[in-house]
């Protein structure tokens, strides 16, 4: 409660020192849609030195509708992306499946650090599956499973580079017919295709401009559930664009992810690519 009520006096006196130089806020609705499309291909003919024809294609839609106004914002933002790949004569594999949409509520009270709630969901467009020499094997699918999180709390925000929130959470997994090992409780006898749980969650976005052409956008999201706070699910999705032309990108994406109900290991997935870049809104 001390470092509560410290915080808010805090941001108190930063509203009253700074509020005479602040310029006059523009309240509306700011939308914006992009939509990024890349491809590669690789061919060989009587190419002695070995290899095999190849090609990737994928596309991710990012949008952002933001209603600010004097005493609240709402951010809402959705993220889609799929892509598949194929090498010589095997079947086309999934490289990329990505559904996300964030819902995000702060009322105004002090100049950087206010009162906010939020939502999120994640899943995925279709199937997913796990190769080997036996064959491919299913292993996911749209809402099997499935992300959901509400939460509540402080966030702050200065400008639009940097913005943070930390609160309450709750968080759902739901399955259908892949359980484990996302949902299903290994130690019960019973299977499990929901689970919840109730915790502490961050989220983190950062947004900032390299160079006159090159651009960072970062987020990171923590989650610690009060039945553990020693391990905490991490997801830190990293995206470096350079702009060649008006619409012509180069990207580089990185994302780290950590569940240790899925793997003791970190996850790791980068992506090269370049292609096409067209704002929509």
């Amino acid at each position: 409660m001390r470092l509560l009520f410290s915080v808010i006096i805090l941001s108190l006196i930063l509203n009253s020192a700074f509020s005479q130089d602040a310029e006059a806020p523009k309240y509306g609705w700011k939308n914006e849609a992009v939509l990024n499309v890349n491809f590669s291909q690789n061919t060989l003919d009587n190419w002695t030195k070995g290899g095999e024809n190849s090609w990737a294609w994928q596309t991710d839609l990012n949008a952002k509708f933001v209603n600010d106004q004097e005493k609240y914002n709402w951010a809402n933002s959705g993220k889609i992306a799929y892509g598949t790949a194929q090498i010589g004569d095997d079947d086309p594999k999934k490289a990329v499946d990505e559904i996300k949409i964030e819902s995000v509520l702060t009322y105004k009270m002090m100049m950087y650090v206010n009162p906010y709630v939020a939502a999120t969901g994640l899943t995925q467009l279709t199937k997913g599956y796990t190769y080997s020499e036996a064959g491919k094997t299913a292993v996911s699918n749209l809402l099997d499973p499935g992300y959901f999180t509400q939460s509540i709390g402080f966030g702050y925000q200065k400008g639009s580079v940097f913005k943070s929130r930390i609160g309450a959470s709750a968080k759902e997994t739901i399955t259908s017919d892949f359980p484990a090992p996302y949902a299903d409780d290994p130690e019960t006898a019973k299977i499990e295709k929901t689970k919840v749980e109730f915790g502490a969650e961050s989220v983190t976005d950062l947004q900032v401009k390299l160079h006159e052409n090159i651009s960072l956008t970062s987020k990171l999201g923590l989650f610690s559930a009060l039945s553990g706070f020693d391990e905490i699910d991490v997801d830190w999705d990293n995206l470096v664009t350079a702009k060649v032309t008006k619409y012509i990108n180069v990207n580089f994406n990185f994302k780290l992810f950590y569940d240790k109900d899925l793997s003791s290991k970190r996850q790791i997935k980068q992506t090269l690519a370049i292609g096409l870049s067209y704002t929509l809104l």
